[in-house]
């Protein structure tokens, strides 16, 4: 398997694993909801200027609330008869909009360096500014300890710089340094990381790493995870309440987008059923900031995809199983690596090389994987992002799907990054759904175009637009920590389709209109994670929504990135305050 966004690094695994295994396998529900109940009577009523998320109805002045969900909507004199002495009225400062979806993000794989240095082109606009940041950080840092950094990706700076010893040795003489690559698949470190782990010029390279050597002296890059782990082998490890406060670090994050649900795309790619198990004890200690739906990972180390899921059938990990704040409805499935990484599948080589990448599966044992999860009823989620991992995943869905009970569960291409014409439209008539990284654009869209992919597969990146009009239902996503989560941020590249590398728009053909981005982090997102009680303020529907100081929906989509959120609300209770 390759190392990415949607696999369990090894480094990951060996740093996490012990602790989360520590929540055990017993999966024990809150129900913090089987309180509530639907009244006659509004127990909180909302006025203000609020943005239903529904076409037919899209703006309101009134919002009834009773037992967690919305019983009236509309103008004020439309919902005065759900008002008696007990409602409590509250007027929020901004505009009230649906709760934001975030479809794929990964909880578990951010929490190795959650706390380190961030050196992402994000955070650091040119290669020297990621130097000064290592640099800031080592000062702040007592001589002797370790200064760790992450999300360095050379591919998004010109001639695609690596961070050498040199470099590392002279920025912070008096610290080691570790910096992790953003594909995971590379670690920079200067000579006091090496002596700290015990490497030296002699120590030969472990079977499946390297660490790289020239002229009689290390380059300071250390190449795929036996190498990696052997630099972080004396990485202090976490304990179980260290992971706890990170996981609530990171839907505390999400929670400040406006992010009121969200799908972690790889659930017990680390610790098997312990990860769900300690989601839930998390949520019974205190209501979590933000609902938390999990794709089930089809791989256990040393386990087949059929044994994987078995065990997950025998913890109770059953598709749609645990409560309204964590539930279980998914089951996932890598078809290829990350195209930035140089390890998605495509049918054509990348620039410069000779080879277009690798499938993770054989096209026998993608079907497998992919069978045993939908024979037990879970919604598929196949990762695909070469051109040649989605032929292989829609030639697999295509031939399974039809003699399957199953077919009709959403399913999903996660990523889809780049396709065809003809992959469009098989894909829609598979019944299959799309889940887009528009960062993918916005950070990456140069880079593909220029160094990685060339012209012609770059204009066939993140295609909303040929989905949509092909049929496909589509939904858009920040792939955590790949990229922040930002679901706004997400919208606005939807629709503008602008490089940060030079302000250029990548296919303007394949720019989606505002409505159609902010259904996709909305209403058409909640409906891809069957939430379909969330995503746009109606009757019937839960109360989760947010305070933004804008509209997105009547405001330029240049705006978008900026608007602030000032409250979250879940169950129409408050999970975040800025």
């Amino acid at each position: 398997m390759a190392a990415g966004c949607c696999t369990a690094h090894p480094v990951t695994q060996d740093h996490l694993g012990a602790a989360l295994s520590s929540a055990g396998t017993t999966v024990s529900v809150a129900n913090h909801a089987a309180g509530l109940s639907v009244g006659q009577a509004a127990e909180i009523l909302v006025v203000g200027t609020i943005a239903t998320g529904n076409p037919a109805a899209p703006l309101a002045e009134a919002m009834a609330i009773s037992g967690g969900a919305i019983i009236g909507i509309g103008a004020l004199k439309d919902v005065e008869g759900l008002v008696d002495s007990s409602t409590k009225t509250v007027k929020p400062e901004g505009v009230v909009v649906p709760g934001l979806i975030e479809p794929h993000m990964h909880i578990w794989t951010s929490l190795l360096n959650l706390t380190w240095t961030d050196v992402s082109h994000e955070v650091c606009a040119t290669f020297d500014d990621v130097v000064a940041a290592i640099k800031a950080s080592a000062a702040q840092t007592p001589a002797g300890q370790f200064v760790y950094a992450k999300l360095f990706d050379p591919s998004l700076y010109p001639g695609e710089p690596d961070l050498t010893l040199d470099i590392l040795d002279a920025a912070c003489p008096n610290n080691p340094v570790v910096v992790m690559n953003a594909s995971m698949h590379y670690l920079y470190a200067n000579s006091a990381a090496f002596a700290a782990a015990g490497v030296t010029y002699d120590t030969p390279d472990p079977a499946g790493g390297n660490f790289g050597r020239s002229n009689g002296k290390f380059t300071g890059v250390i190449g795929e995870a036996p190498a990696m782990m052997m630099m972080l082998g004396a990485m202090p490890k976490p304990t179980p309440a260290q992971i706890g406060a990170g996981i609530l670090e990171i839907l505390n994050e999400c929670a400040k987008q406006g992010v009121t649900s969200l799908r972690e795309g790889a659930t017990g790619s680390l610790a098997g059923v312990s990860e769900v198990a300690m989601l839930h004890q998390l949520n019974s200690a205190k209501r979590l900031p933000v609902r938390v739906s999990t794709a089930q990972f089809a791989i256990m180390q040393g386990k087949t995809p059929e044994q994987v899921a078995q065990t997950w059938k025998d913890a109770g990990v059953t598709p749609f199983s645990g409560d309204e704040m964590v539930r279980a409805d998914a089951w996932k499935v890598v078809a290829d690596g990350s195209n930035q990484g140089r390890s998605g599948y495509f049918m054509q080589p990348y620039l410069g090389e000779d080879n277009g990448g690798h499938g993770d599966w054989t096209p026998e044992g993608l079907r497998g994987a992919i069978r045993a999860g939908l024979n037990d009823g879970w919604q598929i989620n196949v990762h695909t992002n070469g051109d040649a991992a989605v032929e292989m995943a829609l030639e697999a869905m295509e031939e399974i799907l039809p003699g399957s009970a199953n077919a009709d569960l959403r399913h999903s291409f996660v990523h889809f990054s780049v396709t065809t014409d003809d992959q469009l439209a098989r894909t829609a008539k598979a019944g299959i759904s799309a889940t887009f990284l528009m960062n993918h654009v916005l950070y990456w869209g140069a880079a593909f175009r220029d160094t990685i992919l060339g012209p012609e597969r770059a204009n066939r990146l993140d295609r909303v637009a040929s989905a949509l009009k092909a049929g496909i239902n589509v939904s858009l996503h920040s792939d955590y920590n790949v990229s922040k989560v930002h679901p706004l941020l997400s919208a606005q590249t939807a629709v503008l389709r602008r490089l940060q590398a030079d302000g250029s728009i990548l296919n303007a053909a394949e720019c989606a209109t505002p409505a159609q981005a902010l259904a996709a982090i909305t209403k058409d997102a909640a409906w891809q994670i069957h939430a379909d009680d969330r995503g746009s303020l109606e009757v019937g529907k839960r109360a989760d929504y947010a305070v933004l100081d804008s509209n997105p929906w009547t405001s330029d989509p240049e705006s978008w990135d900026k608007i602030v959120v000032n409250e979250t609300y879940i169950d129409g209770t408050l999970a975040f305050q800025a």
